[in-house]
């Protein structure tokens, strides 16, 4: 059964696609305000202290749970199509997974569409994850973290690494990733009854938003269309109702035939990113759980 703070979520997310259907059109100012409320989803997560961070002339905030290693640090790229969210809208979520796995998150506020085009986002995070090497953070005590659009930049960003030649971060962790640039996956037509929020419009113009005139089967953009091959381990966990499903569930397939430690977990009913209920969602705690556990092997921390 539904926990209630999955309820709630469904809840925000049928009045903001009432919103983004409106007549006339949400403005891009007012949709970007609408989505910070992604805040709302998580409680505040005990023992956790936030501070500001210039990461080369990107704005960054640091979650700092209490007791938590200092020389392992996670890496989190908000969601958002590349067009809205900020490291405001998900620091609550990235502090409770932090805490949950024992280290440190720095949450990227990396630049967005459409005032900047892909590979804008790609180049900060790679710019990001150089930053912590210079800091003395070692590559196999990095992993990469985001949800939707930041799923996808977290993948990305690793696949960029590898092709560049640097040292690959420990893991990645992905939360309802957006991959698919094209969107021709099965499940933007079978779960378009059950998914409260997406839009196959939506995702386009944001898509539109995000690549301009670029290919949509850009490499660096849609990993689905990406060379796998000797890619860190990956974690993704998305829910059975939404429509970006089928996103995970190719890319699943693809890294596995490329030999990739990959591990996809389908939480039954669940919307689009509904870890980002945590602490309110039972279903969302015990997905940070797992991925938790899954990450703190990873980087050689013990239970």
């Amino acid at each position: 059964m539904m926990s209630e703070g999955a309820r709630l979520i469904e809840r925000l997310y049928k009045e903001w696609a009432v919103r983004l259907q409106a007549d006339p059109p949400m403005d891009l100012a007012g949709t970007r305000d609408m989505f910070e409320g992604w805040h709302l989803f998580a409680t505040e997560p005990e023992d956790v202290s936030y501070a500001e961070q210039d990461v080369e002339g990107i704005a960054a905030l640091w979650c700092n749970p209490a007791g938590a290693t200092a020389d392992r640090v996670m890496l989190y790229f908000h969601g958002g199509g590349y067009v809205v969210g900020s490291m405001h809208s998900h620091r609550k979520y990235a502090g409770h997974l932090a805490k949950a796995i024992g280290c440190r998150a720095l949450v990227l506020d990396y630049r967005r569409a459409p005032e900047h085009l892909h590979p804008a986002q790609l180049d900060d995070g790679l710019t990001a994850y150089r930053w912590l090497l210079a800091q003395g953070i070692a590559a196999d005590r990095i992993v990469l973290a985001g949800d939707s659009a930041g799923g996808g930049l977290a993948t990305g960003v690793a696949l960029a690494l590898h092709d560049a030649g640097d040292p690959l971060p420990a893991a990645v962790l992905a939360a309802s990733p957006l991959y698919d640039m094209e969107a021709v996956g099965e499940t933007l037509v079978t779960r378009a009854d059950v998914d409260v929020l997406f839009l196959k419009p939506v995702l386009e113009a944001m898509v539109g938003m995000f690549l301009g005139e670029g290919s949509r089967q850009d490499p660096r953009a849609n990993a689905l269309h990406a060379d796998l091959a000797d890619m860190p381990p990956i974690m993704i966990v998305t829910g059975d109702y939404e429509m970006l499903l089928d996103d995970s569930v190719r890319f699943e397939r693809k890294a596995k035939a490329a030999g990739v430690d990959v591990v996809l977990q389908v939480v039954p009913e669940m919307q689009h990113v509904f870890v980002l209920g945590a602490g309110r969602a039972d279903e969302a705690d015990r997905a940070i759980a797992d991925m938790a556990a899954w990450t703190r092997s990873r980087l050689g921390l013990h239970a």
